[in-house]
């Protein structure tokens, strides 16, 4: 398939402006992790394979088929030189080394999260060289609340309380104009860095939205997503120079990856 070239494909009230759209191959349908590797290359996963997948814009296809894993519910990615971290729902990591080699190596690590938690969102956070991890289920210990947490690529280790909190009591979350607050009205299902600025992305696949943090966990912004456009994000990547790349999953249409610009 090509890549689909236009201007503004969709800008509505949001200040959300498609300007790319590359639609994804039947193996990503649905497709629910990306990450940025370089000008012409994404690091995908879909939902049910144990399998990264290196799909290059340039020739609209998948280059490469990494197995790593059996069928599981894969959701998040993050790239980090020749090593590629998965994450699946049940909190488990694996780190998929030496890509680029014929026979990658594959070691697998162990969190304290668990289905109840249903971790979706992985980055790379290049600055404290650790992976964050968002989760979309329910926190063990608050419903006020959703838990950024941190693996260290160091230790190879997890801190048992998040490095960030999603403040479900923010203003943000208050059902139009009622003042009653929405405990549960963000469902991160993909987590990324801008590296220009720090701040945090964050999307809600359940319910196409968009929501951007400063770089210490402070709500700035929710964006309502156009669900013509963003049936079901569920990935998101920044580039070096800060273009931001949103996957969803597909539906009734492919999935895709679109490049989008945010309006002021």
């Amino acid at each position: 398939m090509n890549i689909i070239k236009i201007a503004i494909i969709a800008a509505g009230l949001s200040g959300i402006i498609v300007t790319k759209k590359w639609e994804m191959p039947e193996s990503l349908t649905e497709i629910s992790g990306l990450s940025y590797i370089n000008e012409q290359r994404f690091a995908c996963i879909q939902d049910e394979l144990g399998t990264i997948f290196i799909y290059n814009t340039s020739t609209s296809s998948v280059e490469k088929e990494i197995p790593f894993g059996d069928i599981g519910d894969y959701e998040g990615l993050a790239v980090v030189g020749d090593t590629i971290w998965v994450l699946r729902a049940d909190g488990k990591l694996f780190e998929v080394s030496e890509i680029s080699s014929p026979k990658p190596s594959v070691k697998e690590y162990g969190t304290h999260l668990t289905l109840k938690q249903d971790s979706e969102g992985l980055c790379y956070d290049k600055k404290n060289n650790r992976l964050l991890i968002a989760i979309k289920g329910t926190e063990a210990g608050s419903d006020d609340y959703k838990g950024i947490y941190a693996f260290d690529l160091t230790s190879k280790k997890m801190d048992q309380q998040p490095v960030f909190k999603i403040d479900l009591l923010d203003e943000t979350f208050e059902s139009n104009g009622s003042g009653k607050k929405k405990k549960s009205s963000i469902y991160p299902s993909g987590l990324a860095i801008h590296p220009l600025t720090g701040d945090m992305y964050i999307t809600d696949g359940r319910n196409s939205k968009l929501l951007i943090t400063d770089a210490g966990g402070k709500i700035k912004k929710l964006y309502q997503l156009s669900t013509s456009e963003f049936a079901q994000p569920e990935g998101i990547s920044f580039n070096a120079a800060g273009d931001l790349f949103i996957a969803n999953e597909g539906t009734k249409q492919p999935g895709n990856i679109l490049q989008i610009k945010i309006e002021q």
